[in-house]
């Protein structure tokens, strides 16, 4: 087995039998997987190389899936890196990529066809970053007897149950994303310049700790400052932060691609009282959730804990407040499956993983103070050991 793959043989087959048996019950003969985290999940491939299309092909009756990319991709890493044999490993010629004249997803039509799919019931990723339109039409084309159904999420929903061994690739992250935290709130100072602070982040979520090194994590650090600090997604500029200016903080440990997200939020000199009372609100808000949590308990329910405090004082929130997350690749260390909002009625069970993170934004400042969690036996269990606070610089 490679030697660089975290997890026993053993433990992989035991995540193919899950997608398995969700397969047949779907009436699934053959799926097939292009999400890079799925394809990590149950093949250990982890490369960079999800810029050109690359495929793991899941059957009901054979024990390995079959990797399907590049051939610098396929041999020099799928063949050398993951627990498949040799005659699990395919390629495409170099001539397919990014060619108008031909497709990858051609070459995947006949490998299929090879294997004796032409006529079965094929599902793919349909809401894949990673599973474009010319794919799927590509495969019409090429398997025209064949009969394409959806199955997106199939494998996200199996990896949404962590075993014991990817807890501890997660607070090995979160272990990271404490020291990157920390890094973060000492370099936000008057005069610092955004990009320096953006800067001395990846430095401390890539060296990682003493014990064990970073991964680079699936978003980049969000760091929206000043009066869009209420647009949670902004990123950073080369401006220097100026004395009175609000910054919001959301960055992620990764370790192994196993990710430990957390939010903070940081006020460069005395901030205004609703700001304060904000940050208040937000952080007993998030206490109430993250009490809630047990097995049991649906999702939904974790979020109308949190929404009875903020109508106590009457606030609002029109967006979720957590998700499941966990193993994944860019853009999205997410797990698209469970979230905590009103309806979504999934069933918390133990060594499920959420980052909860029920920010709080405005036309002129924004608050996010953010815990990423596993649910326990008996409540929920924090990865990381961080101040719940405003901090003041």
């Amino acid at each position: 087995m490679a030697l660089l793959m975290p997890f026993e043989k053993e433990e992989y087959l035991a995540r193919m039998k899950k997608v398995k048996d969700s397969m047949s019950s779907r009436g699934i003969d053959v799926l097939l997987v292009t999400d890079p985290a799925n394809m990590c999940y149950l093949a250990g491939y982890n490369a960079w190389s999800f810029y050109v299309h690359q495929v793991l092909v899941v059957t009901l009756d054979d024990e390995q899936p079959t990797f399907i990319g590049r051939y610098m991709d396929a041999f020099c890493g799928a063949l050398k890196t993951t627990w498949l044999d040799a005659s699990h490993v395919r390629w495409y010629s170099d001539d397919y990529v990014q060619n108008t004249e031909k497709h990858p997803f051609d070459f995947v039509a006949g490998v299929l066809k090879d294997m004796g799919a032409g006529k079965k019931t094929i599902a793919v990723e349909m809401d894949s970053y990673y599973f474009t339109a010319t794919c799927y039409e590509s495969l019409k084309n090429g398997l025209p007897e064949a009969k394409i159904v959806n199955g997106n999420l199939l494998v996200n929903w199996v990896r949404i149950i962590k075993s014991p061994k990817e807890i501890e690739l997660m607070k090995r992250a979160a272990k990271i994303v404490e020291k990157a935290m920390q890094t973060a709130i000492e370099s936000l100072e008057p005069g610092s310049r955004q990009c320096d602070v953006a800067a001395n982040i990846y430095n401390s979520l890539i060296k990682g700790t003493d014990e064990f090194g970073g991964d680079y994590p699936s978003i980049v650090p969000l760091l929206p400052s000043g009066d869009t600090s209420g647009a949670p997604h902004l990123t950073w500029t080369d401006e220097r932060y100026s004395t009175g200016t609000i910054v919001m903080i959301e960055i992620a440990g990764c370790h192994q691609r196993y990710h430990s997200p957390m939010a903070r939020t940081v006020s460069i000199g005395k901030p205004d009282d609703k700001v304060k009372r904000v940050a208040e609100i937000t952080v007993e808000g998030l206490n109430a959730a993250l009490n809630t949590v047990k097995p049991g308990v649906t999702c939904e329910e974790v979020e109308l804990a949190w929404r009875k405090v903020l109508k106590k004082y009457g606030f609002e929130k029109e967006s979720r407040i957590g998700y499941s997350m966990g193993l994944n690749y860019p853009p999205d260390w997410g797990e698209h499956t469970a979230s905590l909002r009103p309806g979504d009625k999934t069933v918390l069970q133990p060594n499920m993983t959420f980052h909860c993170i029920p920010g709080m934004y405005f036309d002129d400042f924004g608050v996010s103070i953010s815990e990423a969690f596993r649910v326990t036996e008996n409540g929920c269990e924090t990865l990381a050991n961080f101040p719940r606070q405003l901090f003041i610089k």
